[in-house]
């Protein structure tokens, strides 16, 4: 079993109160990223996946210790060619500010399709980070051979003979062996010929996924030969669930009751959200209605987008948070123990701020570098003509930030700076891509461009902490990494999935604010070694290998 301390202590008066919101600034242009726009293929038939798309990543493609960007581009519909080009666009860091397109010399304009999302993590352990891609059809596995080139291998090695329409996923190694499975959500059934006509004032509109059934979510188990096998029934993931409400488009991964073994949690479009706890062999059970993370306080499902999970008060249990449609307030359900949760919507301050937007991507972060989990959320809505049906709601909306006070009580920073920019958002992920320790945004519109918001946060120290799993899985997901300094314990579990159709950088970070010195770095494994470093310096990045270092 983990056991860590909860987070305790108080934060110095002036790391409380802000005077002033951390500022992002728009460096899409000086970085060399305004040439990418994505592709929702739309040519006036308002078709059911135009408004879903797309993604982002950052990953360390090269292994130059610089985090890279893959963008998703989208796709066109056959017989309607508005975009022809990859699915997916790479970008490399230069290590100055900007990014290059490799797209070409690493192999990825031949990854073509109508794609949604991306995933990263190293599926064969050999030391480089491989891609996953979500499509409209087949999905595809992009592998990384040595930081030289991608090949694409999804049907080869058993996760592309499906075409169904997958949204977010993440890899995951479920069953602690060492080897990381694939959790792929999928969302409705559709294709041209069952499309819905949905109308207003005369013309056809995107309907809502209730005129459609949905469809069962897909679990591959990692063989550790390079292969996977669909193992979607076998580990329980069907079990009492109706794949017809199974409407997928946020995962992510996490200890839910503190037991070490990693649960699944999923965000379902206008039909409950699900909660998948690991029985230790292999196999899960659903427990969502019963952990209470299902509906609504009114019993009523929502239409859940990204979800993002992390300690964000001094109780040291897990707080869930799913971005939902306009006029339903953000989720935000706290554990109490037991595998049960409560709704904190409006006890977290998140709930009201949050009614008139529609969240798509969605994570927490120390923003501010103060040691608290802080909340960032992307808007956008699905209907153009939104305004003249609600009043105060607009098809394009400003992401909003969050700081938290550490008590999980949040307070929403002015729309200032990058922030005050309107969009139609979709996916968003973090990383630090100039290597100055604080936590940089990438925005993701749909049918348009890429935001890249640099951090502007000065004065606060920080810590970074890489994983390299030896026995557990080489990218140490489902490791909880616990740092101790000033008499404050700081928790993050390392994962993939998270947000909305994004990979959020795989590295932790961890806000210090004024403390320069860090007592340790507990990290437990998913395969129950612990390792700690002591007094590790404060305003680095370390790497912590599985069993070179200390044991608790």
């Amino acid at each position: 079993m983990v056991v860590y301390a909860a987070c305790g202590g108080s934060r110095p008066a002036d790391e409380v109160e802000h005077a002033s919101p951390t500022l992002f600034t728009d460096v899409t242009e000086e970085a060399g990223l305004q040439g990418f726009a994505h592709s929702n293929g739309g040519f006036g038939e308002a078709w059911a996946p135009e408004i879903v798309g797309a993604g982002a990543g950052f990953l360390d493609y090269d292994g130059d210790r610089w985090q890279d960007l893959v963008l998703v581009a989208g796709g066109s519909f056959a017989g309607h060619e508005r975009y022809r080009g990859p699915c997916v666009r790479l970008f490399r860091n230069l290590g100055d500010g900007t990014f290059e397109e490799t797209t070409g010399q690493m192999g990825l304009h031949e990854a073509v399709s109508y794609a949604f999302g991306v995933t990263v993590g190293d599926y064969d352990n050999d030391g480089d980070p491989d891609l996953f891609v979500a499509t409209l059809y087949r999905d595809l596995l992009l592998r990384n051979d040595d930081g030289r080139r991608f090949v694409e291998v999804g049907q080869e090695v058993g996760v592309g003979a499906v075409s169904e329409w997958s949204t977010s996923a993440m890899f995951v190694d479920a069953d602690h062996d060492g080897w990381l499975d694939l959790y792929v959500g999928t969302y409705v059934s559709w294709s041209p010929d069952t499309d819905h006509y949905c109308g207003f004032d005369g013309e056809k509109v995107y309907c809502t996924p209730e005129v459609y059934d949905g469809i069962a979510s897909r679990y591959y188990r990692n063989m550790g030969d390079g292969t996977f096998r669909l193992w979607t029934a076998e580990a329980g993931f069907l079990s009492g669930i109706d794949a017809r409400r199974d409407k997928t488009l946020g995962v992510a991964a996490f200890d839910a009751n503190g037991d070490g073994l990693t649960d699944v949690a999923v965000a379902n479009d206008t039909e409950r959200d699900l909660l998948f706890m690991n029985d230790g062999d292999g196999t899960f059970t659903e427990t969502g209605i019963r952990s209470g993370i299902a509906y609504d306080l009114h019993g009523v499902p929502r239409a859940g987008m990204g979800i993002d999970i992390g300690v964000v008060d001094p109780s040291g249990e897990p707080s869930w948070f799913v971005g939902n449609f306009s006029g339903e307030m953000v989720g935000v359900y706290r554990h109490t123990g037991d595998g049960l949760f409560m709704d904190r919507a409006a006890a977290s301050l998140v709930g009201r701020p949050t009614l008139k937007t529609l969240t798509f991507g969605l994570f927490l972060f120390d923003v501010d570098l103060d040691g608290d989990l802080d909340l960032f959320v992307a808007n956008g809505h699905v209907q153009t003509h939104i305004d003249r049906i609600v009043e105060g709601i607009t098809f394009r909306q400003r992401a909003q930030l969050f700081f938290n006070d550490g008590s999980g009580r949040f307070s929403e920073a002015p729309a200032e700076g990058a922030l005050a920019a309107e969009m139609v958002a979709r996916g968003a992920t973090y990383a630090d891509f100039d290597k100055d320790g604080d936590l940089d945004v990438v925005v993701t519109e749909n049918d348009g461009r890429a935001h890249l918001w640099r951090n502007e946060t000065q004065g606060k120290t920080w810590l970074r902490v890489r994983l390299q799993g030896r026995v557990s899985n080489r990218d140490g997901y489902g490791a909880t990494v616990v740092v101790t300094s000033g008499g404050m314990d700081q928790v993050r579990t390392v994962s993939a999935g998270s947000s909305y159709l994004s990979h959020l950088e795989s590295v932790a970070t961890f806000g210090l604010g004024s403390i320069d010195t860090v007592d340790s770095v507990a990290v437990y494994w998913p395969s129950g070694m612990v390792d700690v470093v002591r007094a590790p310096a404060s305003g680095s990045e370390i790497v912590v290998t599985e069993g070179a270092t200390d044991a608790l």
